[in-house]
Formats: C-alpha cells, sequence, structure tokens
C-alpha cells in the first residue's frame, strides 16, 4: 500500500452517483441510528444497574465511544471517501482478509439481522394501530425443528413486506431512496424532540426515579447483582462495575450504524470535506438527543416502571404518563415512522459494502454491477433477500413442566451473538487511524482526528474492556458470536481459490 493508492479511487466508483450532499449525508447518518432501541432498551439497561445515575451512565459511555469512534471514523472516511467505507478502511490498514471478514459478518448477521429486528419491530408497532397485524396470528403456524421452528405470521409478513419495498425503492436511483430517508428522518427526529419536550415539562413530577430513587446507590432501590445477573461470583462495586458493562449493550446497539455513511462514501459529494461533517454533526445530534430522551425517562416514571414497562416500551409508558391513552398512540406512529426510515438507511448503505467486495472479486461478480440508474441493484436484492429470510426462523423454548412451547425470533439471538465481535471490528477502525499514520504518514489527510492519539485510545480502551466484560458475564454468547465471524475464513479462502480477480478487480490494478 502506498500513499498514492489511499488518494486515489477505484475506477469503479467514477460510476456511482455523487448524489449525496452535506444534509443528506447527515441524514443518514441520523436516520441509521435512530430506530427502536431507544425506545426500549433502557428497560434492560435499568434492571441491570438499578439507579437512575447508573442508567444515564451507561448512556453516557456509550455517547463517548459513539463520538470518539466517529472522530477517528471520520479521518479515515475523508482520506478514502470510497464505496463500501469500513471495509476499505480495514482493506487499507490490515489487508483483504481483515477486509473479508467484516463484510462478511455485515452481510451474514450485523447488517441484515439488524434489518430484520428492525422490520419486525416495525411491524409490531404498526399492529398497534392495525391490530390484525400480530405475532400470534399465523399464515403459516410454526413448524418446529428441535430448538428452533419455521412460521409466517401476519408481523412477519409485514416485516417481510417493508424489507423488499425499500429493497425495491432503492433500486430506483440514490434519489429516490435520499428522498424516502430525508423525509423520514426529520419526521422521526421530530417525533424523539417532542418525547424529550413532552417529558421534561408535562412528565415531570416528584414521584419519579428522578427523585423518589437513589441516583448512585442500586441496593438502596432494592436491586441487588445476584438477581441482575444470576450466577455472579462477585459482588460490591465490582459486580455494579461488570453490569454496568452490560447495560452499555443496548444503547451501544441503539447508537450503532453511525458507521453506515461511509459505505456510501462513494455516493457524497465533496466527500472529503462533508463525510466527516456528516459523521460529527449527525452523531452529535442523536447522542445528545439519546441522553435527554433518557433524562426524560427518569424526570417523568418511577424506577419499577422504567425496569417493568410492558415488553421494554419505556418511551411509550412515559408518553402514557405524561398524556394519557393518546400517547399510547402517538408513540407506535413515532416508533412506526422511526423503524421504517432506520431501515431505508440501513438499506441503501449496506449493500454498499458487498458491491466493494465484489469489485476486489471476494463476491459474486454481478453484484459489483451497477443498474441503469447507478445503483448496485443486485446488491441491494441480495441483502434484502437474505434479511427478509431471517425473519422466518423462530427460537423455539420448551417449558419442561408443561410442555408449552414459548417463541422467539434467530435474528434477536444472532445480533447477541455478534455483538462482541461486531465491537473487535470497530476498535480494528478506529486503530486503522494509528496503523495508517505510521503506515502512509505522508497520505492527503483533509480532516485529522481531533484529540489523537487520546481519542482512539478511548475508544479502544473502552471497547477491550467490554469485550472482556461480556467474555466474562456470557462467554457462550460472546464465543458463538466470534465462531460466526471465523465462518468467514473458508468462505475467504474459497473466494479467493474461486475468483482470483474479478474484472472489475482487474480494471483497478491496470
Amino acid at each position: 500500500m502506498t500513499d498514492a493508492t489511499l488518494a486515489a479511487p477505484p475506477r469503479e466508483d467514477a460510476a456511482l452517483a455523487r448524489g449525496l450532499g452535506l444534509a443528506d449525508a447527515t441524514m443518514l447518518v441520523v436516520g441509521s441510528m435512530i430506530g427502536s432501541g431507544i425506545f426500549i432498551v433502557s428497560a434492560e439497561s435499568s434492571r441491570l444497574v438499578g439507579a437512575p445515575g447508573w442508567l444515564l451512565m451507561a448512556w453516557a459511555l456509550a455517547g463517548v465511544m459513539t463520538i470518539t469512534g466517529a472522530l477517528c471514523c471520520a479521518e479515515l472516511a475523508a482520506m478514502m471517501p470510497r464505496a463500501g467505507g469500513q471495509y476499505v478502511f480495514l482493506r487499507e490498514a490490515y489487508g483483504p482478509a481483515t477486509a473479508f471478514l467484516f463484510g462478511w459478518a455485515l452481510l451474514l448477521v450485523i447488517q441484515t439481522g439488524t434489518i430484520a429486528a428492525v422490520a419486525v419491530a416495525f411491524a409490531n408497532f404498526l399492529g398497534v394501530l392495525v391490530p390484525w397485524i400480530s405475532g400470534a396470528r399465523y399464515l403459516v403456524p410454526p413448524v418446529v425443528i428441535g430448538r428452533y421452528a419455521l412460521s409466517l405470521s401476519t408481523q412477519q409478513l409485514v416485516a417481510i413486506a417493508s424489507i423488499l419495498v425499500l429493497t425495491w425503492a432503492n433500486t430506483r436511483g440514490l434519489r429516490t431512496g435520499k428522498l424516502i430517508q430525508n423525509t423520514l428522518t426529520v419526521a422521526k427526529t421530530s417525533a424523539l424532540l417532542g418525547l424529550v419536550v413532552v417529558g421534561l415539562t408535562i412528565g415531570w413530577n416528584a414521584r419519579s426515579a428522578a427523585f423518589a430513587s437513589s441516583w448512585w446507590n442500586p441496593a438502596a432501590n432494592g436491586w441487588s447483582a445476584a438477581a441482575a445477573q444470576p450466577g455472579l461470583l462477585v459482588g460490591g462495586g465490582v459486580a455494579l462495575a461488570l453490569l454496568l458493562g452490560k447495560a452499555m449493550v443496548g444503547p451501544l446497539f441503539a447508537q450503532s450504524a453511525w458507521n453506515n455513511v461511509t459505505f456510501a462514501g462513494g455516493e457524497v459529494r465533496d466527500p472529503r470535506r462533508n463525510l466527516p461533517r456528516a459523521l460529527l454533526i449527525g452523531c452529535g445530534i442523536v447522542v445528545g438527543l439519546y441522553l435527554l430522551a433518557n433524562v426524560a425517562y427518569v424526570v417523568t416514571l418511577s424506577l419499577p416502571e422504567i425496569q417493568s414497562a410492558p415488553q421494554n416500551r419505556v418511551a411509550t409508558a412515559a408518553m402514557r404518563v405524561a398524556l394519557g391513552d393518546s400517547g399510547t398512540v402517538l408513540m407506535a406512529v413515532a416508533i412506526v415512522v422511526a423503524t421504517f426510515g432506520c431501515n431505508n438507511g440501513l438499506i441503501l448503505a449496506g449493500a454498499r459494502v458487498s458491491y466493494a467486495m465484489a469489485g476486489d472479486g471476494l463476491f459474486f461478480e454481478r453484484v459489483g454491477r451497477l443498474n441503469a440508474k447507478r445503483v448496485p441493484a443486485a446488491a441491494l436484492v441480495v441483502q434484502g433477500v437474505w434479511a427478509s429470510l431471517l425473519v422466518l426462523p423462530r427460537s423455539a423454548l420448551r417449558d419442561a413442566a408443561t410442555g408449552a412451547i414459548t417463541f422467539g425470533n434467530v435474528y434477536t439471538q444472532l445480533l447477541e451473538y455478534i455483538v462482541p465481535a461486531d465491537l473487535v471490528m470497530y476498535a480494528a477502525m478506529v486503530l486503522a487511524v494509528v496503523v495508517l499514520r505510521r503506515r502512509a504518514p505522508d497520505a492527503a489527510r483533509p480532516y485529522r482526528t481531533l484529540g489523537y492519539p487520546l481519542t482512539p485510545a478511548v475508544y479502544v480502551a473502552l471497547a477491550l474492556l467490554l469485550v472482556a466484560d461480556l467474555a466474562w458475564l456470557a462467554p457462550a454468547t460472546s464465543g458463538i458470536g466470534y465462531l460466526i465471524v471465523a465462518t468467514g475464513i473458508p468462505a475467504y479462502a474459497l473466494w479467493r481459490r474461486r475468483v482470483r480477480r474479478s474484472p472489475a478487480a482487474r480494471r483497478r490494478a491496470a
């Protein structure tokens, strides 16, 4: 790798339409981040830490990771504004094998599993408005196969339909995709801001967690480490620190996908200027709104109400307290808009990674082609079909006493498995800033990471502590996640053997 390699975009990127301005790119950052997570994950986090102060701390630390990660990612995005984004950064810093493992995990679970999860959340909340849409109303009843099952409920059908509609819309061209993204991002950001304003004004009350619970002493609130994490062998401050790390998983998931704008780096106008700005503005907006939303929760709801919110819908519970039954409907509408818009951003951006992989000869050649609208339609279709298939499998847990079966969602398990491995990939991207500064010190850097080298050190330190924490608290979950990523090793060997170099890659080398 040379400085020239970093400076020159690959030739196939020239065919992409640079139709995203600063506002569009910022909307892609914000819209990809705001989904259903902010409205539900605080329930589980509050159960793990048992006090409003520690709940806000979990969100604040997740916000620190998001901002420091974005500061580092911005330098790489300005250096290499190409289709594939993080995939390209990892390839240039560590070689094609590491980049392939990232792209493989993204297509296999991370992006597609997230799309499936957000689509089902969309259908779930749409079911509040349209009762026909239900996870218990089956078109094809569950067919149990061991610990798993296949089914098609009306909820699953609507989720799949939403994925396919958005996939089709994005094959119609970048202008269509960004119009949907911008419209829905403005709507859901306004809705989230409305939740904050209502919670901090109308919802404010003396019996809420902010006034009726200890902020920093979970034991005074009836919390115990043994109840929060059965089988935990340590207690006191050590247990609280470990569980604080686990409590960050939900907030981190809610703040994930900020890197998606880099996947579409080949379609951003004046990218060396606009990509860093979009990352920093977008992440700043979302992190700020998320912190304020959680403040709204703790001044509106009591701690038990946050912890035991029906189906973890903390935002809905807060709006019900503030506005009555109408708050439930308003919140359902807000989450329907938020999840639909979030999935549009995930679908738009995610396909650009498999498109970049195909350009390197590491995926089907057809996936590396653009359609007449200058978008990677084949990559969009592959991603959409696989994400739709992930909606169908269910986990099937049989009660030993009664024989009753409780059905879950396989993609939910897959996402839990992949979080530690995903954190490692994020940390590797942040470390790429350090690697490339040493390997290519003279490469053009239109933006340089603010606070370097402290900024990447903070991110990597927090990420590694969290990875170790999850390995301690949930070793089986973490191990399975790493095994899922490891399936990319034989897949990489297969692609290298089968297609030494695709035509697109040969054109790059010419």
